[in-house]
């Protein structure tokens, strides 16, 4: 097995395995812009897809995923592959000796989910599923007014993250390919309970729902349950009007963080804390959650972390998914 050898204080040298257009619009300019990384290659099964995407960001095409792994000079990779496809290629490239960033949900399994873990634990490899959300800054001002008591008791969080329905075709549509508003717009506010209530959560009841002649579900709700009576409600769906927000109702006021999910890198997000006494917004500086996401993927690997940062987090994010699914009679 060829392990990577970056630099220790080099940029990351970092090969991307598909051409989606979230890949393309979202993360291959993030990857331009990031002093800490190099955007060495880029893998297609099309050689026209592969210079497509490629040529415009310097960097190398590929013909063929299998092709890019073999490459001695990379050092880790991106996934952007659809979800049923991660779990066998996020192992091939561990064991070609890569870090590893996967587009979430790193997995459509649990067991997978922990096993790819534990590989690159042994590895001493880093693998970090993508989840940007989470490395936005707005949720650690949010988490630190929480444990300063800034709206009493914490009671419930109400959580939401829906969209319009994508175009015919889409590979959400496909169960095939791991599809479905469960684990690509359900996650959201899944893992937004678990970032701010931590990980002993259980699922009290849910509802998935199919539009017509779907064959995956398009819409859904759970209610998650902590041991100490605070609960979390959950909306998520790919059939809706645009939403992308939370809030967290306490004893003494509440928190609400709108374009929770997905803001773009220049909005300023404005947290609005409401109590009796009055209500404030604290405006906060734009953030790049993209770049940020980057960046603790490739400190992780510079700093030599084998496996991920938020495992506890990740794996309680898989096993809620998958009961939230179970209890919906998926």
């Amino acid at each position: 097995m060829a392990v990577a050898s970056e630099a220790a204080d080099g940029p990351l040298r970092l090969g991307v395995l598909g051409c989606s257009g979230f890949a393309r619009r979202r993360m291959l300019p993030a990857m331009a812009a990031h002093p800490g990384v190099r955007l060495h290659a880029v893998a297609s099964r099309s050689a026209e897809r592969a210079a497509a995407t490629a040529t415009p960001f310097g960097a190398r095409p590929v013909v063929g995923y299998g092709e890019l792994l073999a490459d001695p000079e990379l050092d880790a990779v991106y996934l952007p592959l659809p979800a049923a496809l991660h779990a066998p290629w996020v192992e091939a490239a561990l064991s070609a000796g890569k870090h590893v960033l996967a587009e979430k949900p790193l997995t459509t399994d649990p067991g997978q989910t922990r096993a790819l873990l534990a590989r690159a634990r042994s590895l001493g490899l880093v693998l970090h599923e993508n989840t940007l959300f989470v490395h936005h800054g707005q949720h650690a001002v949010v988490r630190r007014l929480l444990a300063e008591g800034a709206i009493g008791e914490l009671r419930a969080l109400h959580a939401a993250f829906t969209v319009p329905a994508p175009a015919p075709g889409d590979i959400r549509y496909d169960p095939e390919l791991g599809g479905g508003c469960l684990a690509d717009i359900g996650l959201y506010p899944v893992r937004a309970a678990v970032h701010l209530l931590g990980t002993g959560l259980d699922v009290v009841g849910a509802v998935l729902s199919s539009a017509p002649g779907q064959r995956v579900e398009t819409s859904g709700a759970a209610l998650l349950c902590r041991a100490d009576g605070v609960t979390a409600q959950l909306t998520f769906g790919m059939e809706h009007a645009y939403r992308s927000r939370y809030e967290l109702w306490g004893s003494e006021g509440r928190i609400t963080v709108d374009r929770a999910f997905t803001p773009a890198a220049d909005h300023r997000p404005g947290l609005l804390v409401e109590r009796a006494d009055g209500t404030r917004t604290l405006t906060l500086p734009a953030e790049d959650q993209a770049v940020a996401a980057l960046t603790a993927f490739a400190d992780s690997v510079h700093e030599g972390k084998g496996g991920a940062d938020n495992e506890a987090d990740l794996l309680a994010q898989a096993e809620l998914l998958t009961r939230i699914r179970r209890a919906a009679g998926g």
